[in-house]
């Protein structure tokens, strides 16, 4: 969270600085690390630009959106006690529950800018060649058409299509990691604290201010008290 122009684009140029220094000596010496599997042979090498934007998800996005869906998940549950009631009662519907958040809380809201090989025409808007365009993935996994009632959390839903991963061959490379997390931490949470309460009034939380991430700056609870106890 820069606290301005210039600091996000200073933090910016130094991250881009450094891991375009990292993929050099991956190409050079190559490891066992995921990075080094990217640069690959020279004939199946990903353009530069483009590799150097996967560095960029594999370490942002491996981390900054797994919290953001462990704890909009829990936001969820918690402000939609019919749904945690669900949950409590067949634990079976992690998986769900955690595809269902994929879908209502997209911690990414929208994908890496996209360019237009060749003019067209997207449901009545001209894109010129050479045209930047931008696909909101939260917008997309709310759509109405796609999913009825989209703006309901509702953890028995089977939300197959939704893009929280994005799609095709820039889909995330760490989607069933993230799924993983995203259920242990779940799973693991209940089970501990099985009358955890929200500690603050749902309106007083906030969310981060951002065009690419959604996420809580913070989600106060309480475990409450368990059962049979004072």
């Amino acid at each position: 969270m820069p606290t301005g122009e210039e600091a996000a684009g200073a933090a910016g140029a130094a991250l881009a600085g450094y891991l375009t220094g990292l993929i050099a000596e991956k190409t050079r010496t190559p490891d066992d690390s995921v990075l080094a599997d990217l640069t690959g042979d020279a004939e199946d090498r990903l353009p530069p630009e483009e590799l150097l934007g996967m560095a960029f998800l594999l370490l942002v996005a491996g981390h900054e959106t797994t919290v953001n869906l462990i704890s909009a998940t829990v936001h969820s549950l918690l402000t939609h006690p019919r749904q945690l009631d669900l949950l409590r009662a067949d634990p079976d519907l992690t998986g769900a529950a955690i595809e269902e958040s994929l879908r209502f809380n997209s911690p990414v809201h929208s994908a890496a800018f996209r360019f237009a090989a060749e003019p067209l025409d997207l449901a009545g808007t001209p894109v010129a060649a050479g045209d930047s365009v931008l696909v909101s993935l939260a917008a997309a996994s709310r759509d109405p058409l796609a999913f009825p009632d989209p703006d309901r959390f509702d953890i028995t839903r089977r939300p197959q299509g939704h893009l929280a991963f994005g799609h095709g061959a820039h889909h995330c490379l760490g989607a069933p990691l993230a799924r993983a997390e995203g259920a242990v931490a779940l799973r693991l949470l209940l089970e501990r604290h099985p009358r955890l309460a929200l500690d603050a009034a749902p309106e007083s939380l906030v969310w981060r201010s951002s065009t690419l991430l959604r996420g809580l700056t913070a989600l106060p609870v309480r475990p409450g008290r368990a059962a049979g106890r004072p």
